[in-house]
């Protein structure tokens, strides 16, 4: 072979595949509005793909060497779907078209069924397309809390104690945290039936946990400063009576106020050093069980479920629906069902059914009131948010198992009380009455429970496969003390949200 032939034959092989494994990450975004497209699938083989965030944003990894004919294809609700070629993909934006759907297309095999034969036959689908059998599913799991101080006001009417005045109880309202959150993130692979009351099993492959310590410990802090000042005028024997309104409790002085503080932390901590090592096995099996228990009865909590709150198909006579219009998704025409509560139940939202098996493929849903609410003796809770979307896919058995799921629940409590704090003491002479603290205070926090799940595989296994699988309980999450790209490099993962990307714990100077 002469030299020009053996430089071209190898720049053409260079040119045709890519070594190593690399990760492709871009953002999706409507033709004409420019706004981010959710929950779009990415699909590289039938056995990775994943799904686009709140943002549009992606990031999937290919094991494999890169060929010449490797693309991604990318398809989502009521848009076209469009093949990239990943030998020259360059990360920038990719923007997808709205799809029309011709309506003669989608009834020339269908029979024009009423708004209530759709309904029976979604119902009598319910236990045959769905998949509840063995399964291997290989996952990304995540959760994200979020707490946020609407109110802190604490007013003090009286105190016998100069160090507790208003202007230190503002000192420390004004550092109290007034927002914080934490995420973990899984992923692993769950083996066993996909019906709610099945055990399972669990292979944690990988996690982390963004987590700001530093919050704990300023709440350490304030526990300090307030013995500091309880061991200069509280006398050992006292008790305190406790008063909120209406109910009175009596709490005992605490002796480890007054005992040596340095002695009993060098003791506890030579204790927990002993119990290192059986104390992180422990931590990995209850992180093991508790993740495994979360992530089962997540996959689990749907419409499909009779008892579930998500009960528009079970009680589907206290809804109204209506086919508001045909789409095309991951190769099926589907109609689009909206839905509403006649009278009182919570929810409203869309469904999206295949024309051809009246499988539910997709749910998006949010309640229309508080789910719950109560207010006694100026005790408050109430919850006011739970939003999502639910996404199915077809397997290989030709069923259909759990593709993407998310979920928003938000909640909030307030404390509207007056308080009187006694110290008493039965040990001295006169008045038993030593020191007294009155005041009123008003706390309202906001707690928000984001979680995602993604499937990217789902394997049949047989119940032998399942019993024979033994677990392993060998990781912990890793402590992140803010994002870090690089600790998911190489692995499939929903794409974080803002928040996330922006976590970073505070350090003090």
């Amino acid at each position: 072979m002469k030299i020009n032939q053996i430089i071209i034959a190898l720049a053409l092989f260079l040119t045709s595949q890519s070594y190593g494994q690399q990760t492709f990450s871009s953002t999706l975004l409507d033709s004409k509005t420019e706004q981010p497209i959710a929950f779009a699938t990415i699909q590289f083989n039938s056995n990775n793909g994943v799904i686009s965030n709140d943002n549009g944003e992606f990031n999937i990894s290919i094991t494999r060497a890169i060929k010449a004919t490797d693309s991604l294809m990318i398809s989502c609700l009521g848009y076209e779907e469009k093949r990239i070629p990943l030998l020259n993909f360059n990360n920038s934006t990719i923007y997808l078209t709205s799809k029309t759907v011709d309506l003669s297309e989608v009834l020339v095999t269908n029979k024009n069924y009423t708004i209530d034969e759709i309904l029976d036959k979604i119902k009598e689908g319910l236990t045959v397309n769905y998949d509840y059998s063995y399964n291997k599913r290989k996952l990304f799991y995540r959760t994200s809390y979020y707490d946020e101080m609407d109110k802190y006001d604490v007013k003090l009417e009286k105190s016998t104690i100069p160090e507790f005045n208003q202007l230190f109880i503002d000192s420390l309202l004004q550092i109290m945290p007034k927002n914080n959150s934490n995420h973990t993130e899984i992923l692993g692979e769950l083996y066993g039936e996909i019906e709610p009351e099945a055990s399972q099993k669990m292979d944690i492959l990988k996690a982390c946990r963004l987590y700001d310590k530093s919050k704990d410990i300023n709440l350490n802090n304030y526990e300090k400063r307030f013995n500091d000042i309880f061991k200069k005028y509280v006398k050992r024997d006292s008790y305190f009576k406790i008063k909120s309104g209406w109910f009175s409790v009596k709490e005992e002085m605490d002796s480890s106020l007054f005992g040596d503080t340095n002695e009993k932390e060098e003791a506890v901590t030579d204790a927990l050093l002993a119990e290192q090592q059986k104390k992180d096995s422990i931590r990995k099996i209850g992180f093991l069980h508790w993740r495994k228990m979360m992530i089962h009865n997540f996959e689990n909590n749907n419409f499909i479920d009779e008892d579930n709150d998500l009960n528009f198909i079970h009680k589907s006579g206290r809804y109204e629906f209506e086919i508001a219009d045909y789409a095309y998704i991951n190769d099926m025409f589907v109609y689009v069902i909206p839905f509403k509560p006649k009278r009182s139940e919570d929810f409203s939202g869309t469904m999206y059914v295949n024309t051809e098996d009246f499988a539910v493929v997709r749910v998006d849903y949010k309640n229309v009131k508080p789910l719950s609410k109560f207010s006694i003796l100026g005790i408050s809770m109430r919850k006011y948010l739970k939003e999502g979307t639910i996404i199915f896919q077809k397997n290989d058995n030709e069923k259909y198992t759990l593709k993407y799921r998310d979920e928003t629940l938000g909640e909030q409590i307030g404390v509207k009380r007056p308080f009187k704090i006694v110290e008493k003491n039965k040990h001295v002479k006169g008045r038993r009455k030593q020191n007294e603290l009155k005041g009123d205070i008003h706390f309202i926090v906001r707690n928000i429970e984001k979680t995602e799940l993604i499937v990217f595989e789902t394997h049949m296994i047989s119940e032998s496969d399942f019993k024979n699988f033994k677990e392993k309980p060998q990781v912990s999450p890793t402590q992140l003390n803010q994002y870090n790209p690089e600790f998911w490099k190489g692995y499939n993962i929903i794409e974080p949200n803002k928040a996330i990307k922006e976590f970073k714990v505070m350090t003090s100077e």
